[in-house]
């Protein structure tokens, strides 16, 4: 798999997202993507106990653990790599996370605006 350029919505470099839990299509901290990411894991989001509930009520439930695959689930506070469209899904139920703006891969703009990503983020150095 070849992996797009590490941008972010910005045009500057890709900053990480999470390396605790360690987080991203490729699971290397980071929201990079590729042509056979499906659904986009572009967007860093910042996990809330509401967004977390929503997310498994509709099926994907990112916080029971999962030692099987190594996976201790989610917490509110956790960063990880969001699919895009779930994103823009949470946004129009009024349930989407704030956002690290510098570690959302520029693809995410194929999904989510940016003047929403820039409403939705968190202050530099934040949380």
């Amino acid at each position: 798999m070849k992996r797009d350029d590490p941008v972010n919505v910005l045009g500057g470099p890709l900053a990480p997202c999470s390396h605790e839990p360690l987080t991203g299509f490729f699971r290397d901290g980071s929201c990079n993507t590729c042509a056979e990411d499906a659904g986009s894991h572009t967007v860093c989001a910042v996990m809330t106990d509401e967004f977390l509930a929503y997310s498994k009520y509709l099926g994907n439930d990112l916080s029971t653990p999962r030692p099987e695959f190594g996976f201790s689930g989610l917490k509110a506070g956790d960063r990880w790599c969001l699919c895009a469209a779930r994103f823009m899904q949470a946004h129009d139920e009024g349930v989407s996370p704030r956002i690290m703006l510098e570690a959302c891969h520029v693809n995410a703009l194929r999904v989510v605006p940016l003047a929403l990503l820039k409403a939705r983020s968190v202050p530099k150095g934040g949380c």
